[in-house]
């Protein structure tokens, strides 16, 4: 088994775990809080840790076989995407939310492995083994979308449960222009990411070009 492929699987099974965990602390805490089945699954995958550590485990996946369905996961949009959504979780997540709780258990090895370790060990992997060099300018307002839609998602879920994963969206205590700076702020950091990923993309091809040329 060649040392790609065997990375490949520990990321995949770092982020599955971590998926697990999270998952086995969040639905019988909201059963328990009295939500039903629905409910609790809806609202575990509101949150944009929960999808993209689910992207990434998907990618990883989508190294490991052949499977058609997960065509989309190879594609060089999506991982680069990726690598600049999952920075903005462990960054996000440090900077304004990590201080407003201490998790303790299981639960703390949940948040470190969602937080902290998909995100490092995925770029390190996007760098290494990602196939660098397919990339362009327009890519990183495609690779915006997914993003905004899910800034939609969570805006109407909210407009009617009255309920908002994350503070910076919370138009209850916010109100809707202060969210919609925020939105903006989140898109432009967002932008700046992605426009990394790209350049990092641009001279990791490069170096190879010329590592190969020599």
């Amino acid at each position: 088994m060649n040392p790609q492929r065997v990375l490949t699987l520990v990321g995949f099974l770092i982020g599955a775990v971590g998926l697990v965990l999270q998952f086995a602390i969040s639905i019988p805490a909201s059963l328990s809080a009295g939500r039903n089945l629905a409910d609790a699954l809806i609202t575990f995958f509101s949150y944009y840790t929960i999808l993209t550590n689910l992207t990434l485990v998907l990618i990883y996946l989508s190294d490991l076989t052949k499977a058609r369905w997960l065509g989309w996961f190879r594609s060089a949009r999506t991982r680069a995407m990726m690598a600049g959504a999952i920075l903005l979780v462990m960054l996000f997540y440090h900077a304004l939310l990590a201080s407003l709780w201490s998790p303790e258990g299981v639960a703390w090895a949940a948040d470190t492995i969602l937080h902290y370790v998909t995100p490092i060990f995925y770029i390190i992997w996007w760098w290494i083994f990602a196939d660098h060099g397919k990339l362009a300018r327009r890519d990183v307002p495609l690779m915006l979308v997914p993003s905004l839609i899910y800034i939609v998602w969570v805006l109407l879920r909210g407009a009617i449960v009255a309920e908002y994963p994350y503070p910076v969206f919370n138009v209850i205590d916010l109100g809707y222009p202060q969210v919609l700076v925020n939105i903006v702020i989140v898109a432009i950091v967002l932008a700046i990411f992605f426009a990394c990923a790209l350049a990092a993309d641009r001279y990791l091809a490069r170096s190879s070009t010329i590592r190969t040329s020599e």
